[in-house]
């Protein structure tokens, strides 16, 4: 209960936190468009209302960068409507009577709600890239410590049940021989068939057939494991096919040790 009762206060402090966050990014997103249009108003004479306008859609970009949308819309319609109060004429109202300036005001709220949207996928990219990355760094160094310090068998039913989940399979199996028509994942990623590339990235793995991936990079002694992905079409990344051959290549380095010490 009294765990309970603290992940709630918890969670209530992360919650207002983030809406504070929010709110201060808002802020952002309000007065310094706004900063900025009083600025350049000052030099109207000087300044064209294009050149203006991009000065503009820079600020946008750097207050969507900040990570929130709703932050980057706010800097987005500020700019528009700073834009027609203080920079197009007659000024100080939101009446506008050149239709080029109406023009640059429509684009100038459209170009920064699309800034926005570019800003905040780019994050997600980055964010799931960092993720899984994390994510096969934390499979390698789980498998790595195993080495040594279990038997032969406990890591290779870890590194068995890493497989399937790490290049989505059916199933996973060390085997101390090879199929020598079985397609073959190599030490670097790639998968080859009779010696031919195969494209996983657009095609999948193979359903058809079983596929060897060798312990210790290829050498036959360390046996390997036959990899199943028959029921779906399975797309490992190229980086996720490298961390299996890793994985491959610890059993092999286990196996290796073991028979040293025979």
């Amino acid at each position: 209960m009294l765990a309970s009762r603290r992940g709630g206060c918890l969670g209530g402090v992360r919650t207002k936190e983030r809406a504070l966050t929010t709110t201060a990014l808002i802020a952002i997103g309000i007065l310094v468009p706004l900063a900025v249009c009083l600025l350049l108003s000052s030099l109207r004479a000087e300044l064209a209302n294009t050149n203006a306008a991009l000065v503009l859609v820079l600020i946008v970009v750097a207050v969507a960068s900040l990570g929130s949308r709703a932050a980057g819309l706010s800097a987005a319609v500020v700019s528009a409507a700073g834009f027609d109060v203080f920079l197009t004429q007659p000024y100080g109202t939101f009446a506008i009577h050149s239709a080029a300036d109406v023009q640059t005001t429509v684009l100038l709220l459209v170009i920064g709600a699309a800034v926005t949207e570019l800003a905040l996928w780019g994050r997600r990219q980055q964010a799931r890239a960092s993720e899984q990355h994390g994510y096969l760094d934390g499979i390698v160094q789980t498998t790595g410590s195993l080495v040594g310090a279990a038997p032969s068998r406990t890591v290779i039913e870890h590194v068995e049940k890493q497989l399937v989940d790490l290049l989505d399979l059916d199933q996973a199996d060390y085997a101390p021989h090879a199929d020598v028509d079985a397609p073959v994942l190599q030490p670097d990623g790639s998968l080859t068939r009779r010696g031919q590339p195969v494209d996983v990235d657009r095609s999948g793995l193979p359903t058809d057939t079983e596929i060897w991936l060798p312990a210790g990079g290829g050498q036959g002694q360390t046996g390997g494991f036959r990899l199943v992905a028959a029921t779906h079409v399975a797309r490992p990344t190229h980086q996720q096919r490298q961390v299996a051959a890793v994985l491959a290549d610890h059993v092999g380095a286990v196996v290796r040790q073991e028979a040293m010490g025979r």
